[in-house]
């Protein structure tokens, strides 16, 4: 079986468009994403649109769970862009979206399997500094599952782990946004240090998993003219550079 993961679209419609391309030369036999589908200052109702017309596998991100349950005024820019542009159709998919699914021998979730906002392969110093969680506390963060193999999404970090009692988990990466900051639990920057497009490829056979990490060129300047014009020239740098402001 092989098992396309994505994540982390937030609304940026070409980089979709170019990962659905090459997935299209793949061939895998599912897609999954892993949530955070439109939120950002770009394309967010064209990106549902898209979404919801090829029926994927997807689970709710943090940003997909707070369209659909805060006030506008209560939500940050980020969110509020999309909320403004979302049809009711949106909002009903979205609700509908679970919190985990289980893909074959796969169980996909978008931070970790108990939290949304969590990250699982990431860990964050006072400092500021963000590096490879070791693999005791990604054991830890995972909890107990009956799936040996975790797809996760939210850092936005393309990363394969072995957890220290050797379950995999893969995160694909970013569609659609290369560099963010976030204050929790300490404030931090997340680069990519490039601005291409990432997915993951998972085969499963009978051997090992086998997990394939791709880069996708796309019109990330047109992306990054699209944030300007919405007034987040941070989304325009991150989007341009692979780089968090």
């Amino acid at each position: 079986m092989r098992l396309a993961l994505l994540a982390d679209v937030h609304g940026n419609l070409r980089a979709l468009e170019a990962v659905l391309r090459d997935l299209a030369r793949e061939a895998p036999d599912a897609v999954v994403d892993l949530g955070d589908c439109v939120a950002g200052p770009l394309q967010p109702a064209d990106t549902a649109d898209l979404l919801m017309d090829r029926g994927f596998v997807t689970v709710r991100g943090n940003h997909d769970r707070q369209l659909v349950t805060l006030a506008p005024e209560d939500m940050g820019a980020t969110d509020r862009h999309a909320d403004a542009h979302l049809a009711p159709r949106h909002r009903a998919w979205l609700a509908a979206l679970p919190a985990t699914a289980v893909v074959g021998e796969v169980l996909c979730v978008h931070g970790t399997p108990a939290d949304d906002l969590a990250y699982l392969l990431e860990a964050v110093a006072p400092t500021g500094a963000v590096a490879a969680a070791p693999p005791a506390l990604v054991a830890e963060r995972l909890g107990p599952t009956a799936q040996r193999i975790v797809a996760c999404g939210h850092t936005h970090v393309p990363r394969t782990t072995l957890a220290a009692d050797g379950r995999l988990v893969v995160n694909p990466g970013s569609v659609g946004l290369q560099g963010f900051d976030w204050d929790v639990p300490h404030p931090h920057r997340v680069s990519v240090g490039s601005p291409h497009a990432r997915y993951a490829l998972l085969d499963l056979g009978d051997g090992p998993p086998r997990v394939t990490h791709r880069a996708v060129a796309y019109d990330w300047d047109a992306a990054a003219a699209d944030a300007m014009r919405a007034g987040r020239a941070d989304w325009a740098h991150a989007l341009s550079t692979g780089f968090a402001v």
